[in-house]
């Protein structure tokens, strides 16, 4: 025998296992997450460190020896420019009319009406609205191009109807690429609707139903505030993915003409790529990513009201 019971039980000499130090526990319990940990600080964490460094840079691409450190100038600079006023105005203008109201209400729309419609037309609306979702964004811009050019699908059937028509993409550039973004995003939206509306308990709505509620009543009574979790997560997603829109816009308008569709993904693009101002072009950037972080600090804090 390797060692000796007492008569408690107890294992005595070599049968004794040997005590692990907390910090060997510590690091055989990380140690599979350590590749993963690398990767991203590695592909992650670096980049992005890097790119605030930038931001507080003045690097060009082009006609510049070393980059010298300028602190807050390239921030300074961004918010007296008028060309990123208005980019930020038309980013708001854009998510809004795209995101919050279009793909939100439409999608909830659509979910409700498939919901009611027999399955062959569920299916065959299902695959329309996803078909546009999956289409990649570039492709989806330049379908939505010569849809709203001038000699293009939409003032087709306009003269065809006999109303008048005109170039879409001139005179109302910002509406163009909202329509094109609800047009290929709307599926998320009713994705995540179809899926909340299907987790309501048919009784609820049936009791609600026999006492007399109609329609719009059960819809801001019931449906609304039971999937509230549902809109609020719907809307962060629809938003930041909004905000970050840039090769549906480029395809169509490249942010013109002018700048009267230049959102601030295509104004950093401009600066950054087109203008060679790395350093202003990243401060941007920091500055979009900040906007997003606005607008995920708003619904988090109105769904954690609504618990």
């Amino acid at each position: 025998m390797t060692g000796a019971v007492t008569k408690a039980g107890a294992v005595t000499g070599a049968a004794r296992p040997a005590r692990t130090s907390p910090v060997r526990r510590g690091l055989l319990r990380w140690s599979p997450l350590a590749p993963a940990t690398v990767l991203l600080l590695l592909f992650l964490a670096g980049p992005i460190g890097y790119c605030v460094y930038i931001a507080f840079t003045d690097t060009q691409l082009t006609g510049q020896e070393s980059a010298s450190f300028v602190g807050l100038a390239n921030f300074r600079h961004a918010l007296t420019d008028r060309n990123f006023v208005n980019a930020v105005v038309l980013t708001l203008v854009f998510t809004l009319l795209s995101s919050v109201l279009g793909q939100n209400t439409l999608g909830l729309a659509l979910a409700g009406l498939m919901r009611r419609a027999s399955r062959p037309l569920r299916s065959l609306a299902g695959a329309i609205v996803i078909t546009a979702w999956v289409i990649p964004e570039i492709v989806a811009g330049f379908l939505l191009y010569s849809f709203f050019q001038r000699r293009g699908t939409l003032n087709a059937i306009l003269e065809w109807l006999h109303l008048p028509t005109q170039n879409w993409l001139f005179t109302l550039p910002i509406l163009a690429v909202s329509f094109a973004n609800v047009w290929r995003g709307t599926a998320f939206s009713m994705l995540i609707y179809s899926a909340a509306l299907d987790a309501i308990p048919q009784e609820v709505t049936e009791s609600a139903q026999v006492d007399g509620a109609g329609g719009p009543r059960r819809l801001w009574h019931i449906t609304l505030p039971m999937i509230r979790r549902s809109i609020g997560t719907n809307l962060m997603l629809n938003t930041l993915q909004t905000l970050s829109v840039f090769g549906l816009i480029w395809a169509m308008t490249r942010g013109g003409p002018g700048n009267r569709s230049q959102t601030l993904p295509v104004f950093m693009y401009d600066q950054a790529f087109l203008k060679s101002l790395i350093g202003y072009g990243t401060a941007v950037a920091l500055l979009l990513l900040l906007v997003g972080a606005l607008f995920s600090a708003v619904y988090l804090r109105l769904m954690r009201e609504e618990t």
